[in-house]
Order: C-alpha cells, then structure tokens, then sequence
C-alpha cells in the first residue's frame, strides 16, 4: 500500500511538474507583466507594467479588426493563448480640455463618468512604438469592483489592458481621451485597415508623436465603433496643438484648435453638420465659461477642481448610477499625471510617465 501511494504521489508531482512547465513555457513573457500588478486604492483601481508584447504591430499588419468580436478574437489567440477572454465596452459620459499652466505646460483633463467601475493604470512601452501610461476601465474584461485582478491567475486577463484604455499619454506628450455619443454606431468600410474604437486609440498613443501624426493615423484607418454605439475623441499635443476627431454619417470629421481658441468636449457632436446632438451641454458651459475666464490657463490644482465642478454623481429614474470614475490631469509637457478614483478629490495620485 505504501508503495502504491508513493507512486501516486509521485506521478502526482511530476504531473505538476509538467503543467507548470507548460504553463512558464506558454507565459514566461507574460509572467512579469502580470505579477506587476498593485492595488492602488481600495475602491478597486489597479497599476500594472505591462512589459509582454500585446501584438499591436500583428493586428495592423494582418488587417485590423472589424469589431469587438474580432479583436477579442485576437486578443485570444495572440495575448492570451487561448484562454476566454470578453470585451464588452458600455455606455459612459465624460468631459475632457486642454489648458496651460502660468508656467507654459500644456495640459489636458479628463472625467471618466459611469456606473460603479474598476480601473488600472497601464504603462506600456512597445519595442516599436512609444513608452504611454493609459487608463483603462476594466470592467470590460469582466472584473468587478467584488473581484478585481487580485491574485495571479484572476490577473491572466489583465493582459488584455492595453487594449481597453479610455485616455492616456505618450512620451512624446500626445494625450487622448474618448467620449460616448449616442447615435448611429460608426462603420467605415473601405480599404484601410479596419480598427475598433480603443484599438484605434492604442495604435494613436504608440505610433503618433503630435496631432497632426494622430489625425494621419484617423484619417487612414476604417473605424468601426465599438458597443452598438458612437464615439468622439479628443486629442492634444506638448506644443499646444488641439483636435477633436467625429464622425458623421461615416465620415471622419476634424475639428482642429485654432490660435486663440479654447477646446473642450463631452458627450455631444460639436460638427457643424449635427452640432448639439447628444448631451453634457451643462458640463461643456462650465468647461468653456472656466477655461475662457482664465485665458486658457490653469495650475494643475486648478485643472482638477474644474474636474470635480464638472464631476457627475447621480441617479437616473430608472435607478442607473452615473459617477465620476477617475478624474485625471495630464501634463503633456513634464510627461506626468495626477489622479482621481472615485469623486474623492481629497485624495489625489501622482505619476511620472518615466518612474
């Protein structure tokens, strides 16, 4: 009988042996990107180092991804090695500007609204591409503020954050935020390559070095609105430089900054052609009515407060929550960041691209 255990047992262990084996064979580039990830604060925001190839550069060259159902589909096979992975992107509200500081940075602010979330912090820096730090809302891969990436394997999952990022910065001082728009889903189909919203926004933070490179990069792919719904964007650059990227009836529109001029978005069409469609017109007065009063300048202290007077924390009568998942100041000149979680404006995290 003991004999029988003992070669039990060691089948046992060996068969261990094996699988973990596999497992390190399978994920040893990965394995460092995951055990990077920290809990920065409780309410369920995480950091994580992302130092594994997540295949941008594939994605592009094989022809993109016509939805979310495609880029999953890649993200499964390239990142994740197989393993089931969802992405599901839902409704959000938000507000972004750009601004300058009395001492000449430039900088750009961003509101995150939406239900009750978690979020991460996501550094990346791409052997072919540009160094960033983006935020990410990670509901989309699942987690919850319940069960968030809080041990290895819940974390596998994680390495799909690079591509469910909703605003971020590069090193060269681009920033770039996303707004929601309800209306008719954007569907380009011609031959480009074909992109989702946050893929699109991914290849923008690791391939464009201004505006003007990121405008290039919209004008030359076919977007394909993620979610069944429609979306904005809003992009600024170190040198002052200012756009915002819309869509309608399937064309690219872009609304640049001129001299002298003030830009801030939310989650309405500013396009001639369809100006005033969608909502947040309160939230763009504040913006707009601020940023003028001080000629377009603000402290980053400043820039956050503006954040929070434009914040959102309520209920709708249907029993939906809308709240202020992060706040964040990006200072595309000194290439750092200050944070927000959850309306706690008392509470602010600071970052440096380059730490």
């Amino acid at each position: 009988m003991n004999k029988i255990l003992k070669r039990v047992l060691i089948t046992f262990v060996a068969a261990l042996l094996v699988l973990g084996i596999g497992f390190y064979a399978l994920f040893n580039k990965e394995i460092s990107t995951i055990n990077s990830i920290k809990k920065i604060d409780d309410y369920g925001f995480y950091e994580i180092n992302v130092t594994s190839d997540y295949g941008l550069d594939g994605l592009v060259e094989s022809g993109g991804a016509k939805n979310d159902g495609e880029l999953v589909q890649y993200v499964v096979k390239t990142l994740m090695k197989g393993l089931p992975v969802n992405i599901t992107i839902p409704d959000f509200g938000c507000s972004t500007f750009q601004a300058k500081t009395p001492e000449g940075d430039w900088i750009f602010g961003r509101n995150y609204d939406l239900d009750p979330i978690p979020g991460m912090i996501v550094r990346t820096k791409p052997k072919n591409g540009y160094q960033s730090i983006a935020i990410a809302n990670i509901s989309v891969l699942g987690y919850t503020l319940e069960k968030g990436p809080d041990s290895f394997f819940s974390g596998l999952t994680s390495l799909a954050a690079p591509y469910v990022m909703m605003d971020g910065m590069n090193e060269k001082g681009l920033s770039i935020g996303v707004l929601l728009i309800k209306d008719t889903p954007t569907d380009q189909n011609t031959e480009k390559v074909d992109l989702t919203t946050t893929s699109a926004m991914r290849l923008v933070l690791d391939k464009a070095a201004n505006v003007d490179e990121a405008i290039t990069i919209f004008e030359n792919l076919d977007m394909h609105a993620s979610a069944n719904a429609s979306y904005h964007f809003q992009i600024a650059d170190a040198e002052g430089n200012s756009a915002v990227i819309e869509y309608i009836d399937n064309k690219i529109n872009v609304i640049r900054k001129n001299e002298g001029e003030i830009q801030a978005l939310t989650n309405f069409l500013i396009s001639e052609e369809k100006y005033n469609f969608g909502k947040g017109q309160d939230r763009y007065e504040i913006l707009i009515d601020t940023l003028t009063e001080k000629n377009e300048t603000l402290t980053e202290v400043e820039a956050m407060s503006l954040l929070e007077a434009v914040s959102q924390n309520k209920v709708s009568e249907d029993g939906e929550i809308t709240a202020t998942q992060w706040s964040v100041v990006y200072n595309n000149t000194k290439k750092t960041l200050d944070v927000v979680v959850a309306g706690k404006f008392d509470k602010v995290y600071s970052y440096s691209l380059f730490d």
